[in-house]
C-alpha cells in the first residue's frame, strides 16, 4: 500500500526511477548528489518508498529535535551531531558490521547550500566495511532519480572521488543550479 501511494506520488510530481535500486546488495552506501534543495528530501522519501527500500538516511541532529523530531526517526533517520568530532566514520563502519542488512544514504556535500567540499567520509566507509558504493544522482531538469551500478573504488581517493563527482556533474541537474558539483571541489 505504502509503496504504492508513492509511486503514484511521484508520478503526481513528474517524477522517475532509472536504473536499479541496489537490492541485491544486502549493504551498501548510496552517495547521493547533488543535493541542493529541501525539496530533495521527499523526493528521496517517496523514491525509497517506490522502490520498497527501508534505506536509512543521515541528517544534522537538529532535524531530530521537536516539535519534528519524530517524524525523521520514524522515517528512519539517524541524527548526526555536525558540531564535534566523533569518529562517525568509525561508528558507521561498526554499524554495517553489527548488521546484516543496512544500506544508508549520505550527501557528501554536507549542505545544500554551495559546498566547497566533497567530503569524503563516505569512501572511508565503503573501504573499512567492505561494501559497495552506489551513486544515487538528482536529475531536476528531467525529474529523475538515477540509481548507477556500483561504482568501483581502486584505492586512489582523489582519482575515485573525482570520478564520482564527474559522474555526478555528467547525469545530475541540482534543484539550484548555481549551488551544483564543480570539478573544482575540495575533498
Amino acid at each position: 500500500m505504502l509503496q504504492r501511494f508513492c509511486e503514484i506520488m511521484l508520478k503526481l510530481w513528474g517524477w522517475k526511477i532509472s536504473g536499479a535500486y541496489p537490492h541485491q546488495h544486502k549493504k551498501a552506501l548510496l552517495v547521493c548528489a547533488p543535493h541542493t534543495s529541501n525539496w530533495d528530501f521527499p523526493v528521496g522519501i517517496f523514491v525509497r518508498g517506490a522502490e520498497n527500500s527501508n534505506c536509512t538516511f543521515i541528517a544534522k541532529d537538529s532535524l531530530f529535535k521537536p516539535p519534528f523530531g519524530f517524524i525523521f526517526r520514524w522515517l528512519n533517520g539517524v541524527p548526526v551531531d555536525r558540531s564535534k568530532r566523533n569518529n562517525f566514520v568509525d561508528q558507521i563502519i561498526e554499524e554495517y558490521n553489527q548488521r546484516e542488512n543496512l544500506h544508508i544514504i549520505i550527501t557528501p556535500e554536507g549542505m545544500r547550500k554551495k559546498a566547497k567540499r566533497f567530503k569524503s567520509g563516505f569512501y572511508h566507509i565503503v573501504q573499512g566495511a567492505n561494501i559497495p558504493l552506489i551513486p544515487a544522482i538528482f536529475d531536476w531538469k528531467n525529474k529523475e532519480m538515477i540509481f548507477e551500478p556500483a561504482f568501483e573504488i581502486t584505492g586512489d581517493k582523489n582519482a575515485d572521488i573525482k570520478r564520482l563527482i564527474e559522474l555526478f556533474i555528467e547525469k545530475g541537474n541540482p534543484y539550484s543550479p548555481e549551488d551544483g558539483l564543480s570539478l573544482e571541489m575540495e575533498y
